[in-house]
């Protein structure tokens, strides 16, 4: 309800139909004629006032009768006693009708817009279901009976749009495909309304659509005819083409192809915008002027805008971004994405780990992500494209951290802040964000404590604001800080900040100046809130789970989430999603010099470590449920804290994959520190973590770990997580395609591993090892290393591992020519992996399976095999292992003659194996692909492929360049397609 509100009950009133109201549920009578079309009059100004003369001639024209006036009182007040005192007023002598919210006419507007933005997004069975929601709304005649000329031109005009609704449905009713329905009610409208030719042309196009040609021509030869008599004219524009268009069957008409099962997926529409500071105050000019370039980005569909808002720490940048953000959403309707760049941190966010997050809320799956940074970019774009999205890059640390974060898409904005101003980003709009003004700066100071408090002592106000340098942070700050205390005077605040040393020096403006102005905030915490605060900062993670900070805290769950929250309601923590949390960069920095300040070396260190223990204990208990009998397990670090306990392995797999950044960033951390036991831990949850390291998606960051963890080790002696860290190193390397550099790690680890008596490494190592030999056709090689490999997994109880080493070992069998030994392995390695209910090393188990049966030539039972592997490495979300895995499966269609096949599951391989699985791979992937391309006849694309994957080979110095060569020099005969 609106302001209309009534002891009696809730009003609610119809004017799509008779003229009705309600209250309370209880229908209230309507009264004579008259002061129907008053109520009726009165509602149809939506709120707005009606002096008494405008009644007068809506009620009875231009001759009333002399008694109108006082008849028009009489109707006035016989309907304020029907709907309540408080509905209907008298203002200078007219009347107005309070808003209600239960109004059918509102309403039939709002699933009208509704339908609007449906139809913008492309969901055409939403927008169909708004506007018959409208339609519904409609019962009989609109304003039915009432006299006037006011009621009778409204009333043409609510038919007039009921009839543009009704079109508009029906029009997307037949796009929807539903043209059949659709024939009935056009024929029964085009009768009552013969010479709209709107109708005509849905009329026409539905029938056609049918089959039904020659009904559609009858149509425009009746409504030729008809036009040409009633009104001496021929069928507009529209018509006459759509006739045309029939008469030459353009293929266009024809209904659309049934979407796919996937396209039934309502289209995504991120909205990220953290919420507004309800005392948004001053700054007008510059949302203003932000809002309509932004705005008028959208609506003109032109050059992507771009607007960079630059200043200090504390300035308000992000408050200003995100109040004009929201103003101009409604501009935006695919959506509004977000993003805290961490510009001012010691390590930015990546834009390729940024635009994973993007993709992934515009819909894009972790299997169909890319991994380098223009690839990932390019799929953004192409994924904004024809979509009006607004991207707000919040704390930027330059101009090259943010283009590619640029949607570049007409239609599209993109909104910046930085403490830097962006004068290499081209093309920007850049606005310079200064300290606000001193009545600016009083008015947020008095919207925060109250007027009441400031009323009476507004010079030691402005004493205050002048003292935070009118730094909306620091007055942000400071008035809440006497808010919430209520024996303080305003002129006892302004003499605590009248001190230099606390307060904020705007010429100097950095970090330190801002810290004077956090110290009123932080003064007020409790002690345990104060202790929370400090220690939180310590993580490096980009935010925090409530999980992972009650381990810092060395609290449950229940009472960090208590505590965290009011570091949130007091805004010195942020709340980046549910249960989720981070720090502005500056209070981070601040926290941590608190910390150093009131917290000891043990205390810092027993806090993260106590995080390291929450994620190796919570990663363990994930690669648990993934490779159940693994004996990496036994070989970890004791945990002094329990992690999470996940019900299934999608769900381990789910906290793994989104706890990656912060997870990684605590390894960095841990390796920082040089400490024996934070390093141990570290590498231990790497081991743990390795499937983020073959999905491919945050292989990156992994490998930025693994490297400094291996180069801290190393300066200190510690050979047990050196020589574990440089197995991890190798398998980083063996999986981009860098074998001489990953047989290198391997190598070294193994003779650490042998000195450190290490089983865990002393296994990896020949494995990996064998691997690289694999890769680098030294097969003799190959065999002794994964046999080696074989024996250590065996010696310490892991079958696990023995599987894979018996996987890896048939694939040396079956390039040493020994295909029965390799189906042997490649089985015995399956049944060990089936009974111990193995994740997605299963998927690497049926590979080598699948692998000796193609050099056996039993291509049925290998792409039976890689189809079940392929379907694990997709729910294990291991891209990399997918791509090898379409590869294979290219390999065997073309063996067996079917190069259509063969040429799509090439292409997906190649599209999957770009970044991530390095030269040879995909040279191997254009080599099948040519060969698949050749067979369908498509000789020239063929020779391309070919010619780019010598060049990788040449390049490589790989001998399966001379078999291309081969393929380039010889006679192209292509085969006949399958």
């Amino acid at each position: 309800m609106g302001s209309g509100k009534d002891p009696g009950g809730a009003l609610r009133f119809a004017v799509l139909g008779p003229v009705r109201a309600w209250r309370g549920g209880q229908p209230v009578p309507p009264g004579p004629p008259q002061q129907r079309a008053l109520l009726g009059a009165l509602l149809l100004r939506g709120g707005r006032p009606a002096t008494a003369q405008e009644l007068v001639d809506a009620l009875w024209g231009e001759e009333p009768p002399p008694t109108a006036l006082a008849a028009l009182r009489s109707y006035a007040f016989r309907l304020r006693k029907a709907l309540g005192p408080d509905a209907l007023a008298t203002v200078d002598g007219g009347y107005v009708l309070h808003p209600v919210d239960d109004f059918d006419l509102f309403r039939a507007e709002q699933h009208q817009s509704e339908a609007e933005k449906a139809r913008a997004t492309g969901d055409l069975a939403a927008a169909r279901a708004e506007l018959r929601r409208a339609l519904a709304l409609f019962d009989g005649e609109p304003l039915a009976g009432l006299p006037g000329p006011y009621a009778e031109t409204q009333r043409t005009r609510l038919l007039e749009w009921r009839l543009q609704i009704t079109e508009t449905c029906l029009d997307l009713d037949i796009q929807a495909g539903c043209h059949a329905e659709a024939v009935s009610e056009l024929t029964v409208l085009s009768a009552e309304h013969p010479l709209r030719e709107r109708l005509r042309a849905l009329l026409m196009l539905a029938l056609y659509r049918g089959g039904r040609q020659a009904e559609a021509l009858g149509v425009f030869a009746d409504t030729r005819r008809l036009l040409g008599d009633e009104l001496g004219v021929d069928p507009g524009t529209e018509l006459a083409y759509l006739h045309q268009r029939i008469l030459e069957a353009d293929p266009a008409l024809l209904p659309p192809p049934a979407p796919l099962a996937e396209s039934a997926v309502e289209p995504v529409r991120p909205a990220q915008l953290p919420a507004t500071v309800a005392d948004f105050t001053g700054r007008a000019a510059f949302v203003r002027e932000l809002g309509d370039r932004l705005a008028a980005a959208s609506a003109d569909g032109g050059v992507m805008a771009v607007s960079a808002v630059a200043g200090i720490g504390g300035v308000g940048k992000t408050t200003l971004a995100v109040h004009v953000a929201h103003a101009v959403a409604g501009a935006f309707p695919d959506g509004q994405l977000y993003v805290d760049l961490q510009g001012t941190g010691p390590r930015p966010a990546e834009p390729e780990t940024v635009l994973a997050s993007f993709l992934r809320s515009l819909g894009v799956t972790d299997a169909a992500m890319p991994d380098s940074l223009p690839d990932r970019a390019a799929l953004y774009r192409t994924t904004l494209a024809g979509r009006r999205v607004l991207a707000l890059l919040d704390n930027a640390h330059d101009a090259a951290q943010i283009r590619h974060l640029l949607p570049g898409t007409p239609g599209c904005a993109a909104l910046i802040t930085s403490r830097a101003r962006m004068v290499d980003l081209a093309g920007a709009h850049l606005v310079d964000l200064d300290v606000m003004s001193p009545e600016e700066a009083l008015q947020l100071f008095t919207r925060i404590v109250g007027e009441e408090r400031v009323a009476g002592e507004r010079q030691a106000a402005l004493d205050v604001v002048a003292a935070c340098g009118f730094l909306p942070l620091a007055i942000r700050i400071a008035a809440s800080r006497l808010a919430t205390r209520r024996t303080w005077t305003v002129a006892f605040l302004a003499r605590k900040l009248s001190d230099e040393r606390r307060r904020l020096d705007e010429l100097k403006a950095g970090d330190l100046a801002v810290k004077a102005t956090f110290e009123l905030g932080y003064g007020q915490l409790t002690p345990q809130q104060a202790r929370a605060f400090r220690l939180l900062a310590l993580a490096d993670g980009p935010d925090i789970s409530l999980e992972a900070g009650a381990a810092v805290l060395d609290m449950d769950v229940y009472d960090a989430e208590e505590l965290l929250e009011a570091l949130v309601d007091i805004s010195l923590i942020e709340s980046a999603g549910p249960a989720r949390y981070r720090f502005h960069d500056l209070l981070r920095l601040y926290a941590r010099d608190c910390a150093e300040r009131h917290e000891g070396d043990d205390a810092r260190c027993a806090a993260l470590s106590r995080l390291l223990d929450f994620y190796l204990a919570s990663a363990a208990r994930t690669y648990e449920l993934e490779n159940p009998g693994d004996r990496v397990l036994d070989h970890l670090s004791p945990v002094g804290r329990p992690g999470l306990a996940f019900a299934s392995r999608q769900e381990g797999l789910d906290w793994l994959f989104n706890e990656a950044p912060s997870l990684l960033a605590a390894v960095q951390q841990a390796a920082g520190d040089g400490c024996e036991g934070p390093m141990r831990r570290g590498v231990d949850l790497l081991f743990t973590a390795q499937d983020l390291m073959e999905s491919g998606i945050y292989a990156r960051q992994f490998e930025q770990a693994t490297r400094a963890l291996v180069t801290t080790a190393s300066a200190c002696g510690e050979t047990l997580v050196e020589g574990r860290a440089r197995v991890l190193l190798g398998q980083l390397n063996w999986l981009t395609g860098r074998f001489e550099n990953a047989d290198r790690e391997a190598e070294r680890a193994l003779v650490l591993g042998l000195a450190a008596g290490d089983p865990l490494t002393g296994s990896y190592a020949p494995n990996l090892r064998g691997m690289v030999a694999l890769a680098t056709r030294r097969f003799e090689e190959c065999a002794t290393y994964h046999t080696a490999a074989l024996e250590a997994f065996m010696a310490d109880g892991n079958r696990h591992g023995g599987a894979a080493a018996l996987s890896n070992l048939s694939r040396a069998q079956i390039e040493l020519g020994d295909i029965p030994a390799a189906i042997g392995s490649a089985e015995d390695a399956l049944v060990i992996y089936r009974e111990l209910r193995a994740g997605f090393r299963l998927g690497n188990g049926l590979y080598a399976l699948a692998m000796a049966l193609t050099a056996a030539a039993r291509l049925d039972e290998a792409l039976a095999r890689l189809s079940e592997a392929l379907h694990v490495f997709r729910d294990a979300r291991q891209q990399f292992w997918e791509g090898m895995t379409l590869f294979r499966m290219a390999e065997v269609h073309l063996a067996s003659g079917s190069h259509r096949q063969a040429a799509s599951l090439a292409e997906q391989s190649l599209t999957l194996l770009r970044d991530i699985g390095g030269a040879l791979r995909r040279a191997n992937a254009l080599t099948v692909l040519g060969k698949a391309l050749n067979g369908i006849g498509q000789t020239d694309r063929a020779r391309a492929c070919w010619h780019d994957a010598l060049g990788e080979l040449t390049a490589l110095g790989s001998p399966a360049a001379e078999a291309v060569r081969r393929l380039l020099s010889g006679p192209v005969t292509p085969a006949v397609a399958v």
